[in-house]
């Protein structure tokens, strides 16, 4: 009976080859569409899950406030919780303390005659492979950091390094001071992993580890936590912990905290700032999870579609086979068969479109993605349920209905009524293409948010300036001589320096002013910088003046006692500070022992991402450790001002390799997850235009072959082209309507929720749902008319000639 099915099967596929390859194809890129967002949404939901410690690790985050000034959360904590905590508390059974040296900026690394600049180097305890276990290729992971001057590396830059040759026991020099011997290699660190390096140093090399200090934050914690720990009852001690040793009763103004954050949340979920790597969003996961799933069931609604469509066709063939004995479960067996067939051609059609399509999804989200982060013999299983399911799901209804015809009816020629069934298939129609409005929808508003953020004013300007990072920082004498040597070139304009990225600061301190009450303090970020820094960034100052050449004197005098600092604060910390710009101006304050006058007021200015509102900053010259060098070039010469940067560079740094980039490439990496999301759904909005449209198709089909009787006598008795092609076509066109009504108030209602987490956002114009609906319709009349006017041709000789 098998063969048999098998046979018919294959005859009736042949001899409707456009519908079986239609079917296919639309089949084939849902599934392969589901398979490339399916895989991303398990690399993001897998991150940090392959530790076998995970469901027992917690990362300590730190909190602190001010006076009535918003709580600011860091993901980093003091040298000293690490170890107090693994003494004091019972719950936790080993600790971890990670630092990212030079500030996660690049580090020089030198083999011999090899140079190179490495941005994943962390120093950690030894406990690190006891907390996370690690493949060793190489070494042992037990001592591999329990020595000063160890470093463990992994496989890619074992290679990169060192050859086919061991790598353990090799000598490297780390920004021209460090010398580090290599202990371990050990295998990649996946992409799905939040702690990403491809060098570990032993912290105990570091000058911070000989003192447990409680007083500046920099290191990341990690507590390895007793099997049997219950995480509020630790918190609870914790807080008391905080309350005893890092609050001061005399000041009940200013709280900090340390919270506990369970591992597995930290990607998706953690809302603290300076993570070890850009995070993820758990809302865009649900998005993309979402978009995977509908997109599938699209293409599976176009299958019922394209089955139903050709059912009138074959209508005196289930007759005849029904007369002939066939009962309606052989006929149902039978068409379940066919779409079982074209089901497993599209599951392995679907596969390689996914093949086809990991390069190009690995490029938008920058990330390596393929099959191969599926768990073993899961993808072959979720193809085999994926196949089954869509058989059952898409071929159920067309079987059943193919199946209930009547023999003597059908022989004589009464098939299906032409609006038999089309409720549901207008349901599904309608379906489709308010699912594909709602991604176009989407997709638009995303580029116009992402537009608005790249162009909205800054109140700084990103352009034309170059950045180096100069890793371990460059001493005020050495950047003075750059600086010189760069402004004897008309292309240069401007040259400053800074600690943080101008345009994501991260330095969080407290402030208090002569005329506040003395217990008055509050919150304030703040960015040490060279003396044109305000130029450089084309920053505007209300009042004031800019720093000048003795403030800097008496900012950076090698006696601390008699040090003076200038301050410029952002119209947000003058006004939160109860002044106005001409008041704030002379002003006394003290900021984390820092005391000085206020010497300027300037427009406020995006430091962070357009996620937050613009909170108060402080500018002040602090000429200790610069971590980035900025030139300001003029218009067109930024490629001679390169080859300027880079003999110069040479000339100062001849241990480091000359990189550069652009500060507005820095202000666009803040929106990587956005313009993903952005890039991805604009791509499978189109995607799922496509595969609605063949459902569209396939449904013009279905209603011209059923009508092809009346369109024939309509033609006789003189209609023309023109209105059998309106005939055919209002239907459909009042269901694009439909789609459009009910897409509509839900892509409004979406957009709006996910534009909340900006502070700073668009608003969303009618003109775009107007703009997309008549889009829609036109996509739409552009499908039938090929169908609906190939029938209104058709001559009424021969669709009457049966009668």
């Amino acid at each position: 009976m098998l063969k048999n099915y098998f046979k018919i099967a294959v005859r009736n596929l042949w001899k409707y080859k456009t519908n079986s390859f239609i079917s296919t194809i639309g089949l084939a890129m849902g599934i392969g569409c589901f398979l490339l967002l399916a895989t991303f949404v398990l690399h993001e939901t897998r991150y940090d899950r392959f530790q076998v410690n995970a469901d027992h690790i917690v990362r300590v985050n730190f909190s602190y406030q001010s006076g009535d000034s918003e709580p600011v959360q860091v993901a980093v904590t003091p040298t000293g919780v690490a170890p107090a905590f693994a003494r004091e508390f019972g719950e936790v059974k080993d600790a971890v303390r990670l630092y990212p040296y030079s500030g996660g900026g690049a580090v020089a690394v030198k083999y011999n005659d090899k140079l190179f600049n490495e941005k994943k180097v962390l120093f950690a305890d030894e406990s690190f492979f006891r907390i996370f276990p690690t493949q060793f290729i190489e070494g042992d992971q037990a001592t591999a950091l329990a020595q000063p001057n160890s470093v463990v590396i992994d496989e890619t830059t074992a290679r990169k390094y060192f050859g086919g040759e061991s790598a353990i026991g090799k000598s490297v020099t780390m920004n021209e001071k460090l010398i580090m011997q290599v202990t371990g290699v050990i295998a990649d660190v996946p992409s799905y992993s939040h702690i990403k390096f491809n060098w570990l140093g032993s912290y105990s090399t570091l000058p911070r580890s000989k003192t447990e200090a409680f007083d500046s934050a920099n290191d990341y914690t990690y507590l390895l936590l007793q099997p049997q720990a219950n995480l509020e009852t630790l918190q609870a001690k914790v807080d008391q912990f905080a309350a005893k040793n890092l609050n001061n009763p005399q000041d009940p103004s200013s709280k900090i905290k340390l919270e506990l954050e369970a591992f597995n949340r930290i990607h998706l979920h953690s809302k603290v700032s300076a993570g070890l790597e850009a995070s993820g969003n758990y809302k865009y996961v649900y998005i993309l999870s979402g978009v995977a799933l509908l997109i599938l069931v699209i293409a599976c609604i176009n299958f019922v579609n394209l089955v139903t469509a050709r059912s009138a066709v074959r209508a005196r063939e289930v007759g005849v086979r029904k007369v002939m004995g066939a009962a309606r479960i052989q006929v149902f067996r039978q068409y379940l068969f066919e779409c079982g067939l074209i089901t497993i051609a599209a599951t392995i059609v679907g596969l390689l479109i996914s093949f086809l399509g990991f390069p190009i999804i690995s490029n938008i989200t920058e990330t390596a993605l393929g099959l191969r982060i599926w768990p073993a013999y899961s993808v072959i299983l979720l193809l085999i349920a994926l196949a089954i399911s869509v058989t059952l799901l898409s071929g159920i209804y067309p079987a059943a209905v193919l199946s209930r015809f009547e023999p003597i009816k059908v022989l004589k020629g009464k098939v299906l009524a032409a609006n038999s069934g089309s409720g549901l298939r207008s349901a599904l129609v309608v379906f489709q293409f308010t699912i594909s409005i709602l991604f176009i929808i989407g997709t638009i508003i995303a580029n116009q948010q992402l537009h608005y953020i790249q162009n909205k004013g800054l109140g700084l300007s990103a352009s034309q300036i170059i950045v180096m990072d100069v890793g371990s920082g460059i001493s005020a004498r050495k950047l003075a001589s750059m600086k010189n040597e760069l402004l004897n070139n008309p292309i240069v304009k401007y040259v400053t320096a800074s600690y943080d990225s101008p345009v994501n600061v991260q330095g969080g301190y407290t402030i208090s002013a002569s005329d506040k009450p003395q217990d008055f303090q509050m919150n304030i970020t703040a960015i040490p910088v060279e003396k044109d820094f305000v130029p450089t960034l084309g920053m505007r100052l209300i009042a004031g003046q800019n720093f000048n050449d003795t403030d800097i004197l008496q900012a950076t005098t090698d006696s601390v006692a008699l040090r003076k600092y200038a301050f410029i604060l952002n119209e947000s910390a003058v006004k939160a500070l109860g002044w106005t710009a001409e008041t704030a101006v002379g002003k006394m304050v003290n900021m984390n022992g820092r005391e000085g006058a206020v010497k300027a007021v300037a427009q406020d200015f995006h430091f962070r991402s357009l996620h937050e509102k613009i909170g108060p900053i402080a500018i002040i010259p602090e000429y200790s450790y610069f971590g980035k060098v900025m030139v300001k070039v003029s218009g067109n010469g930024s490629g001679q001002a390169v080859d300027l940067l880079r003999q110069r560079w040479k000339e100062n740094f001849p241990m480091r390799p000359f990189e550069y980039h652009f500060l507005d490439q820095e202000f666009d990496e803040m929106y990587k997850a956005e313009t993903r999301v952005s890039a991805i759904l604009g791509l499978f909005s189109g995607i799922a235009i496509f595969i609605s449209c063949l459902g569209l198709f396939a449904l013009i089909a279905f209603i011209s072959e059923q009508r092809t009787k009346e369109i024939g006598v309509r033609k006789v008795l003189g209609a023309s082209v023109a209105s059998i092609v309106m005939l055919l076509s209002k239907d459909f066109v009042k269901m694009i309507l439909v789609a459009i009504a009910i897409a509509t108030p839900a892509a409004w209602y979406g957009m709006n929720k996910w534009l909340s987490d900006f502070a700073y956002q668009i608003k969303i114009s009618p003109w775009i749902f107007i703009i997309v609906g008549l889009a829609a319709i036109a996509i739409a009349l552009f499908t039938i008319s090929f169908q609906s006017i190939k029938a209104a041709l058709m001559n009424p000789v021969k669709s009457l000639k049966s009668e």
